[in-house]
């Protein structure tokens, strides 16, 4: 069982840049690929970038690339999102996630979810 907790949430002004983090607890974290995904009022939750275990391999949706960047630290047991030139549309909860086949990233089948946090980027 691996637990997952985000911080970094906050409110942001159009173009600043802000820093998720996720800390897990728990057997395995090294194996596991690890993934960001958003949540804004009224709509579905969406991916928005993964990390395979080793840290060599990442996706991001379009909506972010070029401006987001995950990373991840074995040692720490923590992955992160650096956001910058963030957008009002980028308003949103945000989701860190542990997927147990860990050699790709992927946009899928993830197992352990954190609760999220909050990140508002206003106009």
């Amino acid at each position: 069982q691996v637990q997952l907790v985000e911080s970094g949430g906050g409110l942001v002004q159009t173009g600043g840049s802000l820093r998720l983090s996720c800390a897990a607890s728990g057997p395995g974290f090294g194996s596991f690929a690890m993934g960001w995904f958003r949540q804004a009022p009224g709509k579905e939750r969406e991916f928005v970038a993964a990390i395979s275990w080793s840290g060599g391999s990442t996706d991001y949706a379009d909506s972010v690339k070029g401006r987001f960047t995950i990373s991840r630290d074995n040692i720490k047991n923590a992955v992160y999102l650096q956001m910058n030139s963030l957008k009002p549309e980028d308003t949103a909860v945000y989701y860190c996630a542990a997927h147990p086949i860990g050699g790709l990233p992927a946009r899928g089948g993830y197992a352990f979810w954190g609760q999220g946090t909050q990140v508002t980027v206003s106009s």
